[in-house]
């Protein structure tokens, strides 16, 4: 054979493990995907486990960050408390315990929550163009926003029943009597009533969070295999901005989520305008930054454990 005709067959040959290699989409060609089940099952698998993770480390601080924003609760008195002080208020009345308040339905519910929010952001972003070579925040930015809705299907209810656990002086003995009484004197839709809300707060919270985490990966990798300290980096800066920007949407979500418990506020409409401008005829703007700063205490570490997490367990499944 002609020697040139030879390296022109042997280049072929080896072409396609290359552009079909799933941890180099820098030579993916463009509309191409590779996405397959294998890989929709590993990023589940590493979304759970970063989920659970993520949820179990930084309980405490949600813990704080709940009694902060909540009004009209008896012995809800952190607001304007620093966090180490309001920390300590709760362990010296009600022991560690205090602070770990429907951690265990928070458990079962971050494992197939986050398990179908990252599979469906992997997914959408690869549906999007954002796995082909160069920078698409919009992409991910489009695909978080949508994993978001799946997720919060799933974590609204059992957020519910969390935050309600959280509060001092709770009139619920665990999660199943929480449950149970819920769904008998508020009905099923109580689980459901701030899912809207949510949505709200957590579509722009997730667009943004995707397309930092993702910017910032680009701006601090100094290679094209990027770190597990760059991950953790951009995870910690995306927590922290798209906590910050949406505080004001969490504050009406907690409010709508703690409604009827211990004589709390209850509010005429679950509409976040005339919510935001409730709050702040009877509250003051500061209310609506109740809880900023264990908000972003809680995102910045959780998000970089989540991430960080996620892409070392889907690195070992072997997924995209």
């Amino acid at each position: 054979m002609d020697p040139v005709i030879e390296r022109q067959v042997s280049s072929s040959a080896a072409g396609p493990s290359h552009i079909y290699d799933s941890t180099d989409v820098s030579h993916q060609l463009p509309g191409q995907s590779h996405y397959g089940g294998l890989d929709f099952v590993s990023h589940m698998l590493a979304g759970a486990v970063a989920g659970i993770s993520e949820h179990i480390a930084m309980y405490p601080m949600d813990t704080i960050k709940t009694r902060m924003q909540a009004l009209g609760h008896p012995g809800q008195r952190l607001r304007g408390s620093s966090v180490p002080r309001a920390v300590a208020a709760v362990i010296k009345r009600e022991g560690i315990a205090g602070l770990y308040g429907g951690v265990g339905v928070t458990t079962w519910a971050a494992g197939p929550a986050h398990a179908l929010y990252f599979a469906t952001y992997e997914l959408a972003k690869d549906a999007l163009g954002g796995n082909e070579a160069g920078h698409h925040p919009m992409a991910t930015a489009v695909a978080g926003s949508m994993a978001t809705i799946v997720n919060d299907g799933v974590m609204t209810p059992s957020d519910v029943v969390k935050q309600r656990l959280q509060v001092a002086n709770s009139p619920y003995r665990g999660m199943t009597d929480c449950i149970l009484r819920v769904s008998r004197e508020e009905g099923i839709s109580a689980f459901f009533k701030s899912y809207r809300t949510t949505l709200v707060m957590n579509v722009p919270f997730t667009a943004i969070h995707f397309a930092t985490y993702e910017s910032c990966k680009k701006l601090l990798a100094m290679e094209e295999d990027e770190s597990l300290a760059v991950q953790l980096a951009a995870g910690g800066m995306a927590g922290g901005v798209s906590a910050a920007l949406t505080t004001p949407l969490d504050v009406v979500k907690t409010r709508l989520q703690l409604e009827g418990v211990n004589s709390a506020t209850r509010y005429s409409t679950t509409a976040v305008r005339p919510m935001l401008r409730q709050i702040v005829r009877e509250e003051g703007k500061r209310a609506l930054w109740s809880g900023l700063k264990p908000r972003c205490l809680f995102h910045i570490p959780a998000a970089a454990i989540c991430w960080g997490t996620y892409e070392s367990a889907k690195s070992l499944l072997g997924a995209q």
